[in-house]
């Protein structure tokens, strides 16, 4: 039982990045014959303090990734009742992440207000709680970003820093037109995401059809082909139906002003 708890504290330490390994433990408990309880409370304390270190890391890349803090969107809070299908069961199937760790990159497809951003921010919310770097941004922002970018001579950066997250999502595209710079840029994230190691997908939501996307990038058609590199290997969910926004709204009708008085004709 004793070796076990030391291999426990072992894995709490090495989680901690202390060079403090089983045997070393194991002598320490020796030399200072502690008790199967003492050991068993230092092994609650490294415990303690390993869920600490997960929990502050969890919370930063929460607040680095620019997801929403305020009301987080999660796969819990989603209502899944709603959306009906053969296929709404993959929907569901999201919160494994298996989609990150198989390359494979998501497209959320759809009119306004049916949950494409609250299940892109969802699944990047996901990510972080298990302690791999989302980003959230919009098309309209990354557009921005890349032009600022441009100005200042800072575009190997600021591609560099789009591409090192596990997930990427961009939000509403179609929402703005991309010049031919951006676009070049843009194509240049795709492609070295497209051959990034280890955990990896890109996130996209649009109220526009992917085969209308080419309208809102400035390039000649052999460079806009680097479009179907995102759906190379891809899951795209096309969601119809009306809007979940509103259904919790009432309606109160009021009349502003003095009361309008009735005067009787006298007989």
């Amino acid at each position: 039982m004793n070796n076990s708890v030391f291999e426990q504290i072992h894995s709490y330490t090495k989680y901690l990045d202390l060079d403090l390994g089983a045997q070393e433990i194991a002598r320490f408990s020796e030399d200072q014959a502690l008790s199967d309880a003492q050991l068993q409370a230092i092994a609650s304390v490294f415990s303690y303090l390993r869920d600490k270190k997960e929990e502050n890391i969890v919370a930063t890349l929460l607040r680095m990734s620019r997801l929403s803090m305020k009301e987080p969107k999660t796969f819990e809070n989603f209502d899944f009742s709603q959306l009906h299908g053969k296929d709404a069961e993959a929907l569901k199937n999201l919160s494994m992440l298996s989609a990150l760790y198989s390359h494979t990159n998501l497209a959320f497809i759809g009119p306004q207000g049916v949950g494409k951003t609250h299940l892109a921010m969802a699944y990047g919310r996901a990510c972080c709680e298990r302690g791999l770097k989302a980003y959230f941004l919009k098309a309209t922002e990354l557009n921005q970003r890349l032009t600022e970018a441009r100005r200042h001579g800072r575009e190997s950066s600021c591609i560099n820093g789009l591409v090192k997250p596990s997930c990427l999502i961009i939000d509403e595209i179609g929402r703005c037109v991309f010049d031919r710079e951006n676009t070049r840029m843009f194509f240049d994230i795709i492609d070295r995401r497209y051959n990034k190691e280890g955990p990896n997908t890109l996130i996209l939501t649009s109220n526009k059809s992917p085969d209308k996307w080419g309208e809102y990038f400035n390039e000649d058609s052999s460079l806009l082909c680097s479009l179907d590199r995102i759906f190379d290997v891809a899951t795209v969910f096309v969601i119809k139906g009306n809007s979940y926004r509103g259904k919790q709204c009432e309606t109160i009708a009021l009349t502003a002003g003095e009361p309008v008085s009735v005067i009787k004709s006298k007989n």
